[in-house]
């Protein structure tokens, strides 16, 4: 049985999560991509690491690419 082929992450990529970090952001900018997600919240500025199964699971939406062009809805 394949599995979901992996999202197209970029350092750089800010994501819109489904649940908010307990400072209420909800916009997170990747630092890092590998088995585990690198990244930096754009509230407070925390850092923190994820699996990237986890990650994906919770990503809304791409709010900006690495390119500086919007995600097309």
């Amino acid at each position: 049985m394949a599995g979901k082929a992996p999202l197209s992450l970029n350092v750089g990529d800010v994501v819109e999560l489904r649940k908010s970090h307990p400072c209420g952001g909800y916009t997170w900018r990747i630092l890092r991509v590998g088995v585990d997600i690198g990244m930096e919240c754009l509230t407070c500025r925390r850092y923190v690491m994820v699996p990237r199964s986890r990650f994906e699971a919770r990503v809304k939406r791409f709010v900006e690419r690495a390119s500086g062009e919007p995600e097309a809805e």
